[in-house]
């Protein structure tokens, strides 16, 4: 069996030890800014990044990512995040703070499709993702001995009808308790609202298309019969809604009459294993902020 050797390539934790990134919304107003960068200033800290979007000035929410170091943060992090409650609270804001150094645990399911599951496991190993695979959860083997090759788990949890409860069931005794997002690498599973409930907007999936065009079975034979000059991908955060979660990255290409229908599926598995990897970088990197059905992403 070919042993895949992940490489000790520089990362966050690494380079940047005590960085920390804010994701903040509001409604908007005068002074968020100003005061978001004076309380890090008069905290030590350092903006290294920062981003800002509002929906509408006169009344729309407030958007908001800012990037920062800080001498010490592992200690002084839970002191900073006190501190704040009291800008937190004037301006009404939803936030996070995030330790950049801490990778994200990622946990994957995949059916029998590979293309989007190489794709990430390809990035982990060259760095480009800057995340702790954890494990793979399939509901098939076929994939099992290529990703026990990078020394990553492989549970095989079979699915059916009858067992889906079941199934979930384990599927999140062998998750436990640390996993900070699930990504459904081409997982042809329809994921329940119970389950959803634990990893609300933590569960990334790829749609075979661009939304809603062509949604269920055979959606590349749709296409051709249809004569599309563009085929497209769709990350988004799941819902109990069938795909039509919070969209965070899409992509087309065009294609022609003289694509068939094998061709399409070609150019279609490109799309799709692009489109996941940026939204599950765009993720691991605390750049996406979710409101109603919508997404804000700071890439």
């Amino acid at each position: 069996m070919e042993i895949h050797i992940k490489k000790d390539l520089p990362s966050v934790a690494g380079q940047y030890p005590n960085r920390a990134r804010m994701l903040i919304s509001c409604p908007d107003g005068p002074g968020i800014v100003a005061a978001v960068s004076q309380f890090l200033y008069q905290h030590g800290a350092n903006i290294v990044q920062s981003d800002q979007y509002t929906m509408d000035p006169a009344g729309g929410m407030f958007f908001m990512r800012v990037e920062f170091d800080l001498e010490d943060l592992n200690t002084k992090l839970p002191q900073l995040e006190e501190s704040f409650l009291e800008v937190a609270d004037q301006f009404r804001m939803e936030w996070n703070i995030y330790h950049a150094a801490r990778k994200k645990r990622l946990a994957i399911f995949v059916s029998k499709e590979d293309h989007c599951l190489v794709e990430l496991l390809w990035q982990w190993q060259a760095g480009d993702l800057d995340a702790d695979i954890a494990l793979v959860v399939s509901n098939h083997l076929d994939m099992k001995e290529y990703v026990e090759s990078f020394g990553i788990p492989y549970h095989h949890i079979p699915v059916t009808a009858d067992t889906k409860p079941e199934a979930e069931k384990r599927q999140l005794d062998v998750i436990g308790d640390d996993i900070d997002v699930i990504i459904l690498a081409r997982y042809m599973q329809i994921i329940s609202p119970t389950f959803i409930e634990h990893y609300r907007n933590r569960i990334i999936n790829i749609h075979h298309s661009f939304l809603p065009a062509f949604v269920g079975g055979k959606p590349y034979a749709q296409a051709y019969n249809r004569g599309v000059k563009i085929i497209g991908a769709t990350a988004h955060y799941v819902t109990e809604e069938l795909d039509g979660g919070p969209i965070i990255e899409q992509d087309v290409q065009r294609v022609s009459h003289r694509d068939d229908v094998n061709e399409l599926k070609r150019i279609g598995r490109t799309i799709e294993r692009v489109v996941l990897a940026r939204a599950v970088k765009w993720h691991v990197e605390d750049r996406i902020l979710v409101h109603n059905n919508k997404t804000v992403v700071f890439n």
